[in-house]
């Protein structure tokens, strides 16, 4: 008989930069770990196609201008105490985990030093990085580490379907009299067997990604879909800042489900972006030009495109100094697999949601709201992003606050502070009644491109009330449909990730549509 209830000390969903680093260091403290993947395997996530790097400490930097280049970028809307948390304390982690620990490969000048190229809004050279291809090579080094510790156990094809939580599903009564909620762990969708699996564990993290693919044009893995925020929102678990949606201003314009990123660090470097013209045109808006913050670079492109009435514009690489195949291996061998040779000829560029800025609330630690349940990396919101995050920040904040988690749940596990035995007896296993074998592919396809088109359109880089308020009627309607829909199919794969993306969704569109001040990411179009 298949085994589907589990008992773990600690649970950790996702397996990214942050749920990896976390449960290192969980494991490191010899406590036992569950990681989960919704892939085949540990690198399936957002992580992994990071390409231009992570920030540490530049040589002519400091905690403070750290602090004030991601205040400036996050207007100044984001938590003060975890932004300046991330530049005391988030160059330490990068050093300890992934130079010292598992020896991430980053590039270095020829005295040995690491070398450090800047990104847009960076007032320093400070951001480490491994040709274009730096989340691999961490992700890369992450999973051997992870392999080679034996209080790991990975467990792969699993899609976590819903929190569980002691007020809501515990069948003693006397647990349901309790004054506080607690997470106990989640049910799991295991895909090799269709089967749904009750992991109980002392202590949960949700380290999910973000929710990029929610939009028509996206530059995020597949599983970015905003599982954590509808998980969390279904437990009653506070949510932070959901509003906030960051759009790459440089993915690589051609047909495909996930658009190809074209990395910042190459404006960094000293690439131009032009119109179809040949002409440079960020001066109408900022005068940073193209180092200007993400937010501000993606409105310009897309005012040029509805000014042209083009469908993309360039980025020119020959003012940059590096000879590209070098400096940028990844973009430049899929560039010429297109039959752009980057060394003449300008790439066709277009905005994609990129990285979602808010989510599940955490404190510094990576505590929600809900006992007993962690969130980290980019499903959470601990403030450092604020309204718009600043380039490469967010590897720094999966490494500091998978670390920091990881030594919180480690050193509370040592304490002995365990759930009750008798509460997760009384946790039943995962009963679903739906019976009626009615799932059509063609229909989630559908309900998929309604919600990215609805997304896109009307919650997209340019807002307005009117099309928030169009965009969470008709997400309102799909809800209605499918939560009818959901109680009476069996669970797949394909309908729990449906059914997770129209929550979340709906909870970015609400969240726009009731925060009436335009800032950063959030850009509100005057209705007049």
């Amino acid at each position: 008989m298949l085994q589907s209830r589990f008992t773990t000390q600690a649970l950790v969903i996702g397996s990214g930069i942050a749920g990896a680093c976390c449960a290192l260091n969980i494991a490191a403290q010899g406590h036992e770990v569950l990681l989960l993947t919704a892939g085949d395997n540990l690198g399936d996530g957002n992580t992994a196609y990071a390409q231009g790097g992570i920030v540490a400490r530049g040589y002519d930097d400091s905690p403070a201008l750290l602090s004030k280049d991601i205040l400036k970028a996050g207007c100044k809307h984001n938590r003060t105490k975890a932004v300046n948390h991330l530049s005391k304390h988030g160059p330490g982690a990068v050093q300890k985990m992934l130079i010292d620990r598992i020896g991430v490969p980053f590039a270095r000048k020829e005295n040995g030093d690491l070398d450090m190229t800047r990104e847009g809004a960076h007032s320093a050279y400070r951001v480490l990085y491994c040709g274009d291809y730096t989340g691999k090579a961490i992700m890369e080094k992450l999973t051997e580490a992870i392999q080679a510790e034996p209080n790991i156990k990975v467990l792969s094809g699993r899609t976590a379907v819903d929190l569980v939580t002691s007020l809501h599903h515990t069948t003693s009564l006397s647990f349901r009299y309790s004054r506080t909620n607690q997470c106990l762990g989640a049910y799991v969708y295991n895909e090799s067997n269709n089967t749904v699996e009750t992991l109980l564990a002392d202590y949960t993290v949700l380290a999910t990604g973000g929710a990029g693919r929610l939009f028509l044009h996206s530059t995020n893995a597949k599983c970015s879909l905003g599982s954590a925020l509808a998980m969390a929102h279904r437990a009653g678990v506070r949510l932070m800042n959901a509003e906030y949606v960051q759009f790459h201003p440089t993915a690589l314009f051609h047909r495909s489900k996930r658009l190809f990123l074209i990395t910042e660090a190459m404006r960094g470097e000293g690439a131009h972006l032009v119109n179809s013209k040949g002409e440079r045109f960020m001066s109408r808006y900022d005068p940073r030009l193209e180092l200007a913050p993400r937010d501000v670079v993606s409105r310009a492109i897309v005012d040029t495109l509805h000014r042209s009435g083009e469908d993309c514009v360039f980025l020119d690489c020959r003012p940059v100094e590096h000879n590209l195949s070098q400096r940028f291996p990844t973009i430049y061998k899929r560039c010429l697999d297109l039959g752009i040779n980057i060394d003449n000829d300008p790439i066709p560029v277009v905005p994609a949601a990129h990285y979602h800025c808010g989510g599940v609330y955490s404190d510094l630690n990576g505590l929600t709201s809900l006992e007993r349940l962690y969130a980290i990396g980019e499903c959470s919101c601990t403030g450092v992003h604020g309204a718009n995050r600043l380039a490469s920040t967010s590897l720094l904040e999966g490494v500091l606050w998978g670390c920091n988690a990881g030594d919180s749940i480690g050193k509370k596990l040592t304490s002995k502070r365990g759930v009750n035995r008798r509460l997760k007896d009384s946790i039943p296993d995962w009963q679903h009644p739906g019976q009626t074998q009615n799932e059509d592919p063609a229909l989630i396809a559908q309900d998929w491109m309604n919600i990215r088109s609805t997304m896109w359109n009307y919650a997209g880089i340019n807002r307005t009330d009117q099309r928030l308020s169009r965009a969470c009627e008709d997400l309102r309607v799909l809800i209605k449909d499918l939560t009818l829909f959901y109680k009476t199919t069996p669970l797949s794969k394909p309908l729990i990730d449906l059914y997770h993306g129209c929550f979340a969704a709906n909870i970015v569109a609400m969240s726009a549509l009731s925060n009436k001040r335009s800032l950063g990411c959030h850009h509100l179009q005057d209705n007049g």
